[in-house]
């Protein structure tokens, strides 16, 4: 890294945003080379750039050392902040972990989204909740050691250490949550609780929440039986404004990600190097969905 590329990726990555800056997730923009990506989110009305720092993203992690100043540098010169990437990281272990940390760490990027603990059901659950304890305490001590926080996202679904909400709260119990915390999927916790589980979920999760992902879903049965069918923000099952007001009681300030999973996104919706929709479309999509939250956000007073 040059003393150039480290200065201006520095004020990048530390450039003034909202208070909750509301991300667009660089997956949806993979079709696209990343300054023109950037360029498009800052033109849609993002505050800032979720990078996918990840095999297969905008950037690979083994070149994270040469390709991340640069990628913020050019996200920056947008308009728009990095105040957080998507990683591969499950613990110390993973590949370029500490590489990535320690280039997050001069970069200023405190945030990081981590995960992929997956249960063996074939063995007893308990035994699985202590081994992923034991690796997340690992993972904090590094990331207290480079000043970062990595957020656990929580999906939904079988064999997700994390589906059911109450597990990574035990995993991350007694940890430092300044160094690990939660990235608190509205969305999955709505899948796994749709009627009052997903608010007991943000209750338990609320204060070690560091960040969170916003979709949208509704229930579709289909030849192989019921499941969810990602949708426009609104446009589905998720109580979004009580989720936002039961957030600001707990006094919560991290990075907000706008996710877009759903069909209509064409190719884009699973991170594809091509888009299969205009990009005229692609942006009125965005918009709808950033509107929306904004909305959200007012009816919530966030």
């Amino acid at each position: 890294m040059t003393r150039r590329h480290f200065s201006l990726a520095l004020a990048a990555a530390t450039a003034p945003t909202s208070k909750t800056p509301l991300c667009g997730f660089s997956k949806h923009f993979q079709w696209l080379p990343l300054p023109e990506a950037a360029k498009l989110a800052a033109s849609i009305g993002y505050d800032g750039f979720d990078l996918t720092l990840r095999k297969g993203g905008h950037i690979e992690p083994a070149r994270v050392t040469g390709d991340l100043p640069k990628a913020v540098e050019q996200v920056k010169a947008a308009g728009i902040a990095v105040p957080m990437v998507t990683t591969d990281i499950v613990d110390p272990q993973s590949p370029h972990a500490e590489t990535v940390i320690k280039t997050l760490s001069q970069l200023s990027i405190k945030r990081y989204r981590w995960g992929g603990f997956r249960y063996d059901y074939a063995k007893p659950i308990p035994p699985q909740l202590e081994d992923a304890h034991r690796r997340s305490k690992d993972l904090a001590a590094l990331n207290k050691q480079y000043g970062v926080c990595a957020m656990y996202h929580t999906h939904s679904g079988r064999n997700q250490l994390g589906a059911s909400m109450w597990d990574i709260w035990y995993v991350l119990r007694g940890l430092d949550h300044s160094a690990v915390g939660v990235n608190l999927d509205i969305g999955h916790a709505t899948v796994e609780g749709g009627l009052g589980g997903w608010i007991n979920t943000t209750l338990l999760l609320a204060p070690i929440t560091r960040g969170i992902a916003v979709k949208d879903f509704y229930w579709n049965k289909t030849a192989r039986g019921w499941s969810p069918r990602w949708c426009g923000l609104g446009e589905g099952m998720v109580d979004f404004t009580q989720f936002l007001k039961m957030l600001k009681q707990a006094g919560f300030e991290g990075p907000v990600q706008v996710h877009m999973e759903y069909e209509e996104l064409g190719a884009a919706h699973t991170g594809k190097s091509a888009s299969t929709i205009p990009q005229d479309e692609f942006v009125r999509l965005c918009r709808r969905d950033l509107d929306n939250f904004r909305r959200f956000q007012r009816e919530a007073g966030f």
